[in-house]
Formats: structure tokens, C-alpha cells, sequence
């Protein structure tokens, strides 16, 4: 198992664990569901608009101006990159992951205050 480190959360280009086989995925799949819970409303997320309010919503709450700012611009930055997909499975995978990211990104700035 390789891993990488995740510099924009937000960011779903990037990938924190690539497993070997299928049992692993399956497995680190579960696991991150059981640590992980969505935030407020994730579940409501079906569409690209909807994720991207979501995402800028989620900024909204972060504690300082700087750190704002760096994640609204990574969720524009990603966007811009993804805006010609319209693979509608590889649409809904890039939903998903960006939820577990912003759910990472709120955990991490919520243990620090």
C-alpha cells in the first residue's frame, strides 16, 4: 500500500491511499465510512451546483480568513479542472470524494480550536 500525502483536502485530484487489491479498498473504504460521518446535509448532495454551494458553505465556517480563502480557492481551482467531465459515474465519485475531503478538512480544523 502506497501512500501519499493530502495537500488540498478539498481537492479531489489527489489521493491519500491507493490499495493494491480490492479486498483493501473495500476494507479502507469501510473503515473511513465508520471514522468519517458527512457532514450536515451531505447527504442532500446530487449534482455538481449543489456540491460546489455545499463545498463554499463548508468554507464559510472555517476559523480564520487565510484558511478560507486557500480552500474556496481550491474548490474553484477544482472546478475549473473537472468542468468537462460528464461521465455521470466518474461525476458521482468526484461528489463523493469531495464530501469525505471537506468532512477531513472540517475534522481537522475543528480539533484545533
Amino acid at each position: 500500500m502506497k501512500q501519499y500525502s493530502m495537500s488540498l483536502a478539498c481537492c479531489w485530484t489527489s489521493t491519500d491511499l491507493i490499495c493494491e487489491d480490492n479486498y483493501s479498498s473495500f476494507a479502507l473504504n469501510a473503515l473511513k465510512s465508520l471514522i468519517m460521518a458527512p457532514l450536515p446535509n451531505a447527504e442532500l448532495v446530487q449534482n455538481s451546483l449543489q456540491l460546489y454551494r455545499y463545498l463554499l458553505r463548508c468554507c464559510k465556517q472555517l476559523p480564520e480568513e487565510n484558511i478560507r480563502q486557500h480552500y474556496r480557492h481550491a474548490v474553484r481551482q477544482s472546478f475549473k479542472v473537472h468542468a468537462d467531465e460528464d461521465n455521470p459515474e466518474r461525476i458521482q465519485q468526484i461528489i463523493k470524494r469531495a464530501i469525505e475531503d471537506a468532512d477531513w478538512v472540517m475534522n481537522k480544523y475543528k480539533k484545533q480550536k
